[in-house]
């Protein structure tokens, strides 16, 4: 990484529990590249004034977290597709004062669909309402899915979120029998739910694609079961990386490769 220096461009991450991954995969590349840029993880109480501060300071980039994602819109100047969408933020870009907002986990949810070639005419079950979940229930319906249940113990985010694109939802796990079983739930991520399974060994039998959005570990234990089960499987590690390099992207304006990102990947989740 070069020397700090008076014109080295910042980025940087704005969450209420800042994690290490994104700043190890954006440096990475910085390095890699030997780009004149560093990245940097912050927490704010105060999401206005730390807005402001992107504005006003030249801050380049500026990736948001929860409970972030709604906070941030109305202090932007252009919400592209992929955020209004959703009504949900992640990623800001600022151009000489002027702030664009975009969603790229909604982007790479996206893309993965097609990447995977999943079947649009498949029965799709998806666990969880939070934010993630909006983007992925997003994604699905732009991509074409029309057979999708939101599966959400929260009866008023659950149901909000499945009649704004179109869905059913029910609050208790079903039959087995969805084709495609979807986490975007705590569950499995490492700390207190590390050991749940976000869904049954009988659902994942019945399942032919098991995604699960969690990211940290990448192997959870909704995706060893899969994996056991010999199914298709969407990692969270696909997710974060895929979400990452799009951010990274935007805020340099030079593409990289999908070997490029892997190493990245690799690189951000060591220990």
């Amino acid at each position: 990484m070069p020397i700090l220096n008076k014109d080295m461009t910042l980025c940087i991450s704005l969450a209420a529990r800042p994690s290490n991954l994104g700043t190890r995969f954006h440096n990475y590349l910085y390095d890699e590249l030997g780009l004149n840029f560093i990245y940097k993880a912050f927490s704010t109480d105060d999401i206005e004034a730390a807005i402001g501060g992107v504005r006003a300071l030249g801050i380049r980039g500026c990736s948001v977290s929860m409970p972030f994602k709604e906070a941030v819109i109305p202090l932007v100047d252009e919400i592209e597709p992929s955020a209004s969408a959703i009504g949900s933020v992640n990623t800001i870009v600022n151009d000489a004062g002027r702030l664009t907002a975009s969603n790229t986990d909604y982007e790479a949810i996206a893309q993965l669909l097609d990447e995977h070639a999943l079947d649009r005419a498949s029965s799709v079950l998806v666990r969880g309402s939070g934010g993630m979940a909006k983007a992925v229930v997003a994604a699905f319906r732009g991509a074409g899915f029309d057979d999708l249940t939101v599966l959400a113990r929260n009866e008023t985010a659950g149901r909000a979120l499945a009649d704004s694109y179109g869905y059913g939802w029910i609050a208790d796990d079903p039959a087995p029998g969805a084709a495609i079983i979807v986490n975007v739930t705590p569950l499995g991520m490492r700390g207190t739910d590390a050991a749940a399974q976000a869904f049954s060994d009988d659902a994942v039998a019945a399942a032919d694609v098991v995604f699960d959005v969690v990211a940290f570990p990448a192997e959870t234990p909704l995706i060893a079961a899969g994996r056991r089960a010999g199914k298709k499987l969407v990692t969270g590690a696909e997710v974060i990386a895929l979400q990452a390099a799009r951010q990274f992207e935007r805020y340099t304006g030079v593409a990289i490769t999908a070997e490029q990102v892997a190493r990245a990947s690799a690189f951000s989740r060591e220990e």
